[in-house]
């Protein structure tokens, strides 16, 4: 859509040549105005040709990093050039359905929360589903994120003025989850839309499929977020459990 865009999504993209142009097309059939910034992040497949045929667009920016920077800080160089007021995320092997923006900004309004998630299906590397959907409550609030973090990064629609003000960091952890855990110690809730218009894309090579990583990441959260190493273990064996139980489909 033409206009002044109200959303900026921001996707960091790095050797995304297989996944990048399905994921572009989806935020291209949102019905809201939005303009689209992919920080590439030194790809070396043809990411970059792909992104090249984009580049005509009045609703499309492209950030070259100068070096591999990471995930967290290429998001932020996103936020930092975005126009829009709201700030949606989407990682390049990741895609939305039809209608994710607009209802999130209907919801956004009506609760006057600061940032909204949906839920979300589980993909396989090919793109078929994998039969699994993973739902979101209608409110999270910061005790909830404690325990489980339902929140996943490509599902988000936030404040541009909040994203700027807990950046992502620690790219060597979950930087997501740390700035979601940021924002409802402040603002208090999340605002959630248990419907799957992510479509998320399982890869073997992601932070989260690595399990024993992903879990000493996951306890270092707790410890960036001030909490001593105790109840920091209390929070890690509750994340374990929701963990077991969401991917059990319980």
């Amino acid at each position: 859509m033409t206009g002044e865009p109200i959303v900026s999504v921001i996707m960091p993209a790095y050797q995304a040549e297989k996944y990048i142009k399905q994921a572009i097309e989806s935020v291209w059939i949102q019905d809201v105005p939005l303009e689209l910034i992919v920080i590439d992040d030194c790809s070396f497949d043809s990411t970059r040709d792909i992104l090249k045929l984009y580049m005509e667009r009045s609703d499309f920016q492209l950030i070259r990093n100068k070096g591999n920077l990471g995930a967290a800080a290429s998001r932020n160089k996103g936020v930092e050039a975005a126009k829009g007021k709201f700030i949606a995320f989407l990682d390049a092997d990741d895609w939305w359905e039809p209608g994710k923006l607009k209802e999130q900004l209907r919801i956004m309004k009506q609760t006057g929360s600061v940032m909204c998630s949906t839920g979300r299906e589980l993909m396989k590397p090919d793109g078929s589903s994998t039969g699994k959907k993973i739902g979101v409550a209608s409110e999270v609030t910061y005790k909830k994120l404690l325990k489980h973090n339902s929140i996943n990064c490509s599902s988000v629609l936030i404040r541009k003025d909040v994203a700027m003000e807990f950046p992502m960091c620690y790219d060597n952890s979950h930087e997501d989850y740390i700035t979601w855990l940021k924002v409802l110690r402040k603002y208090g809730c999340c605002a959630g839309i248990n419907y799957p218009y992510l479509k998320y894309r399982l890869s073997q090579g992601g932070k989260s499929r690595n399990k024993i990583k992903s879990a000493r990441m996951t306890f270092e959260v707790y410890r960036y977020m001030g909490y001593g190493p105790l109840k920091s273990c209390i929070f890690f064996m509750s994340y374990a459990v929701h963990g077991v139980l969401k991917y059990m489909g319980i």
